[in-house]
């Protein structure tokens, strides 16, 4: 149940809010064309994405696109206070605000495809510090102007470009910017060799874990795992034989982490080592 909602626009759209609710809930909040930072002040919520639950701790944060995901926040545990603080990031008044040019995080990243839609950020001193800020005007709305919002945009957005989580983040924002959406395939082929794990793959593709195992099962009739292995083998006997590149250097760039897995791998599909296989294709 909210006891309490305070809220101030930019431009005629919500810019920052403050929610107190008690539980238990379980809210559906009506943001459905930005994205929005969601900073839990006091209490703990769950965030429910597909068929998993992620948990927002106190002094943690929730970066999500809202066009993409769910947006249920929920709290079972009776009688439990929380204090959530949000920022809202509207195209409109993000272009209006930076009219002459986009600060790197609000630009598209260069050579990545993902439908990410949402980051969980850890603890971080000075958002938090941003956001005590923030509870002074709520206390002082007489304070509270056009410039000032503008300002605390800004420095938000320059906040977040210095987090660890700041490539998520931009990737997230990027979304609503220059709205583009990816298939399945698009994100897995355009992914396959740049070193994710098969969570993060999933997380690319904006599913939970046992989603994407059986999105990938239907699109290419095989397991994540093997698929992917199969096909970074592939291209790397290719590699071995086209250049003259050091082994360590086509395993990194095939997407393995270390040259042993990969010799490992390479030498149970084909029953020879890397190097053997160069030479014996060279010598044939």
């Amino acid at each position: 149940m909210i006891t309490d909602h305070k809220k101030y626009e930019l431009y005629g759209k919500p810019l920052v809010q403050k929610v107190v609710m008690q539980a238990p809930f379980r809210y559906t909040f009506p943001i459905t064309d930005h994205a929005c930072f969601l900073y839990m002040l006091e209490g703990g919520v769950q965030f429910q994405v597909e068929d998993e639950q992620r948990d927002i701790p106190c002094k943690h944060s929730l970066f999500l696109n809202c066009i993409n995901s769910s947006k249920e926040l929920s709290n079972a545990a009776a009688d439990d206070r929380n204090e959530i603080v949000i920022v809202n990031f509207h195209p409109d008044v993000l272009k209006r605000v930076y009219d002459k040019e986009m600060p790197l995080l609000l630009q598209s990243p260069a050579n990545f495809i993902s439908n990410r839609s949402l980051e969980i950020i850890n603890n971080d001193f000075l958002i938090q510090k941003y956001v005590e800020g923030l509870l002074f005007y709520f206390e002082n709305p007489a304070l509270v102007n056009e410039d000032m919002l503008v300002l605390k945009l800004k420095e938000i957005i320059l906040l977040l470009s210095q987090t660890p989580n700041a490539a998520s983040i931009q990737l997230i924002l990027s979304q609503i910017i220059s709205p583009t959406t990816y298939t399945f395939r698009q994100i897995i082929d355009a992914n396959i060799f740049s070193r994710l794990s098969i969570e993060e793959l999933a997380r690319e593709t904006n599913l939970s874990l046992s989603s994407f195992k059986r999105e990938f099962a239907k699109v290419y009739n095989d397991t994540p795992a093997n698929y992917i292995k199969h096909k970074r083998l592939e291209k790397a006997a290719s590699l071995l034989l086209a250049s003259g590149e050091r082994i360590s250097g086509i395993a990194f760039q095939c997407g393995f982490n270390d040259l042993a897995s990969f010799t490992k791998s390479f030498h149970d599909k084909y029953n020879v080592t890397p190097t053997q296989y160069r030479q014996n294709q060279q010598a044939g």
